[in-house]
């Protein structure tokens, strides 16, 4: 990586001053199109090395590289503009990548490979008790229609399956009924930050349900709720990261849902996360799984809650 690095910028150098070629006969495009080579090469090398949980931050990552990039063509040309618009992608680029990095529990060199990350002394002893509980639809139709608080955890299943609009009518209907319903947003969760809130208001979720997971996190804020509805989510509400000192994702952040009176978790199947681990919060005694496909449960929890709530 760094002799690429070194190749890309005296590429850049080169093309800026040719000159410095004295007698070699090669001309400024030569020289462009050798160092875009190298740039390419870089990239590859780069991204090849970042693990899939860490790819939407070497993409952010990256988006700020371009914004730095147009920045210094703003120089160059000496056009104020591209200076500018470069310089907002840049920072927003950067910025956009320490959140993520901070929502992960990881820094951006080890995300990109350059040190590796600190391991936990000791092997965890931690031991996950407890069964999967599975339930059907009815069930948690019913616990929605007389719920007076819950709390929805989307996370990438929806983004994936197009489930936001059925979860905007069932959140409407809950609403109608007297429920106080909030949603909880991980700042990674959809794998980008912001994804699911512009999901969300696209389908016309109100702005003061939705709420990030600083403002709905703290134990007393679990107290009341009724039910929290994790939708599509995994590593986000693994309690690993509170409960095993000694677990990879321990520090990370994570939503609470587990301190809910009744925790409800919609997934495809019993899979690990991009992490790769397994979540203590599935084999909790309050715990129940509703195994199916995210926009599917979504719609047919919203239709049976109406037909409670309306018989």
């Amino acid at each position: 990586s760094g002799s690429l690095a070194a190749a890309c910028a005296a590429g850049l150098w080169a093309f800026l001053d040719p000159s410095l070629l004295g007698g070699v006969g090669v001309d400024a495009v030569s020289t462009l199109l050798a160092g875009t080579a190298a740039a390419a090469g870089l990239g590859l090398v780069v991204t090849s090395q970042v693990g899939g949980a860490d790819m939407p931050v070497a993409i952010t990552l990256l988006n700020s590289a371009s914004g730095w990039a147009l920045a210094a063509e703003g120089f160059v040309l000496s056009n104020n503009l591209l200076t500018i618009v470069g310089a907002l992608i840049g920072s927003s680029g950067a910025i956009l990548s320490q959140i993520m990095c901070d929502a992960m529990n990881r820094n951006i060199l080890e995300v990109l490979g350059i040190v590796g990350k600190k391991q936990k002394k000791g092997s965890s002893s931690y031991q996950i008790e407890g069964e999967v509980t599975t339930t059907n639809k009815e069930h948690v139709a019913d616990l929605l229609a007389v719920a007076k608080k819950v709390v929805i955890v989307p996370g990438y299943g929806v983004a994936v399956s197009k489930a936001q609009y059925a979860l905007a009518e069932l959140v409407e209907m809950l609403s109608k009924n007297g429920c106080d319903v909030k949603i909880a947003i991980h700042p990674v969760a959809g794998r980008m930050p912001g994804q699911l809130n512009v999901l969300l208001a696209e389908a016309g979720v109100p702005y003061d349900q939705v709420k990030e997971m600083d403002e709905l996190n703290d134990p007393g804020d679990w107290e009341d709720v009724d039910v929290s509805l994790v939708v599509g989510a995994n590593d986000t509400v693994n309690s690993l990261a509170e409960e095993d000192p000694a677990s990879p994702i321990a520090g990370m952040p994570v939503i609470r849902v587990w301190l809910a009176k009744k925790c409800i978790v919609v997934k495809r199947s019993l899979g690990v996360g991009y992490a790769a681990l397994d979540n203590p919060v599935f084999y909790k005694d309050h715990t129940d799984m509703l195994l199916g496909d995210a926009k599917d449960i979504a719609q047919d929890l919203e239709e049976q809650v109406h037909t409670k709530l309306h018989h």
